[in-house]
């Protein structure tokens, strides 16, 4: 069965699909649910059970909206819910999420997969943070985070113009961008011996590939694929390719 369930539960908002080996999915800052649809139309029909929780990059207070809060705040969603050995999919700030529950949480993190993860190197914001109301370079900044200014549709441009546009928003997402620039985690890096593939974006500008490089010389139990063509967001911009990826990772792995 592949029946999508979106559940609220115990003051957790999440999608779950599938049954198997259970992988927690962390979306980024700006990239809601709809982020990982391919990876979460794939999986659950070939033995894994997906979860997705929402951040609560709106609704946590503002002393609570940085990366170590999320990442305790994953911690007792798993509790909550009795999953057993999650493998972790992190894109962006969830990769950053990921990698500090790792740290913190080893005993519960199986294996982790980062796709264009921040911890080591800032550039979400650009350098210049978007400017309130102008839909125009909201477009621009949001076609700039992938390869092919296409996948940038107009729903996607919509929803980060509105963030953008929401002054309580925004003031959480600059707090959330400070707090992962605070908790670079190069120091951790060496310590973290979690199995992790990092899938990267030969286009990235958000994290560019020389980021992947280093996190790859720094975990001592990663490994490093690469996809062409590709931008911040490999499992938006190549969901197949992407999925694919995945699964010879796992089957290495024996996930």
């Amino acid at each position: 069965m592949n029946n999508k369930k979106y559940v609220e539960n115990g003051g957790f908002k999440y999608l779950t699909s599938g049954e198997g080996q259970p992988v927690v999915i962390l979306h980024g800052l700006m990239g809601g649910l709809g982020n990982f649809q391919g990876f979460i139309s794939h999986f659950p029909k070939h033995g894994y059970k997906i979860f997705m929780p929402e951040l609560p990059i709106y609704s946590a207070s503002l002393l609570n909206t940085n990366v170590k809060y999320f990442a305790k705040f994953i911690n007792n969603f798993i509790k909550f819910l009795g999953i057993d050995q999650p493998i972790f999919v992190g894109n962006s700030l969830g990769g950053h999420v990921g990698l500090l529950h790792a740290k913190l949480f080893p005993s519960n993190t199986k294996a982790l997969i980062l796709t264009g993860s921040s911890g080591l190197y800032e550039n979400a914001m650009g350098d210049t943070y978007p400017k309130r109301g102008d839909y125009e370079f909201i477009k621009k900044k949001t076609q700039d985070v992938f390869y092919s200014p296409k996948i940038a549709t107009k729903e996607v441009v919509d929803e980060v113009f509105e963030s953008v546009n929401n002054r309580a928003k925004v003031i959480k997402i600059l707090a959330m961008a400070k707090s992962a620039i605070r908790h670079n985690m190069a120091k951790d890096l060496p310590n973290i011996k979690t199995p992790i593939a990092l899938i990267w974006g030969e286009n990235d500008k958000v994290t560019p590939p020389e980021v992947a490089k280093e996190f790859n010389n720094l975990l001592p139990n990663s490994k490093l694929f690469w996809i062409k063509k590709c931008g911040h967001a490999p499992m938006m911009e190549h969901p197949n390719k992407f999925n694919e990826v995945v699964k010879s990772w796992f089957a290495e792995k024996n996930f």
